[in-house]
């Protein structure tokens, strides 16, 4: 496993987990004008409403997608690690209909937009690549979806340990089966749509059957067949280049 990276080279890692990269365009990108912003535990990068002119890149730590209900309850629509931008759509969307939170202490590139738009005038092929990268977050939203109308707590949350964990063997965070795994159950609670204590029981049975561990904020997946099996985990929609971790 690579260490998180505190220049774009967590950029250029997210993108070759997509696509090809030539050396024109990660020089382009290397390039990119970039300012470092560090985050504490649940300290928005935007909030919804803002109207923003950067993006952030997360160089480490983890963010998240959420949305904050009446009475303190907040939803969590996706998980954010290095080499993601999260808030890549604020390019062409000027008003933010969602926050974005450090869910640990996280460091953030802030990339300005006039900056990102000139390198997609100027590389058409990074441009599709920056467009396959929305795509997948689209097709992630529609896989949350899914799993909380249909799918019962254990196959749900079956399916978003197998996520997590190709995510981040894409980007050199994980490998062999085990990952970083920050997220505490109140966290799970609120993307999963499962009461604390739920989330409690199905991570026990999971435990107890021998399918995953969680050992000081790694998560081991002792069978991935089977886990995956469980969750009826297929990786297409992250659109990686190379989805199996076999």
């Amino acid at each position: 496993m690579l260490p998180p990276d505190h220049g774009l080279t967590m950029l250029l890692r997210k993108l070759d987990s997509i696509g090809r990269l030539t050396a024109e365009e990660r020089q382009a990108i290397e390039s990119l004008p970039v300012k470092t912003r560090v985050l504490d535990p649940w300290q928005d990068l935007v909030r919804e409403g803002n109207r923003p002119s950067l993006c952030g890149l997360v160089l480490n730590g983890w963010v998240c997608r959420y949305k904050m209900l009446s009475m303190g309850r907040r939803q969590i629509l996706s998980f954010h690690i290095a080499g993601d931008v999260p808030d890549l759509e604020s390019l062409y969307s000027e008003v933010m209909d969602h926050g974005i939170a450090a869910l640990t202490r996280a460091t953030v590139a802030l990339i300005p937009h006039e900056s990102l738009r000139e390198l997609i005038a100027h590389f058409p092929g990074l441009a599709a690549l920056l467009w396959r990268d929305l795509m997948a977050d689209a097709a992630t939203y529609r896989a949350w979806l899914t799993g909380v109308g249909r799918r019962p707590a254990y196959e749900r949350m079956a399916h978003l340990f197998c996520e997590l964990y190709l995510r981040q063997q894409a980007v050199g965070l994980g490998g062999e089966h085990r990952c970083p795994f920050p997220i505490t159950q109140i966290d799970l609670s609120d993307a999963l749509g499962l009461s604390n204590v739920h989330v409690n029981r199905v991570l026990q049975e999971m435990r107890g059957q021998g399918l995953i561990s969680l050992r000081g904020g790694t998560l081991v997946i002792e069978e991935w067949h089977r886990l995956a099996a469980v969750a009826e985990f297929d990786p297409a929609y992250l659109h990686l280049r190379n989805g199996s971790a076999a």
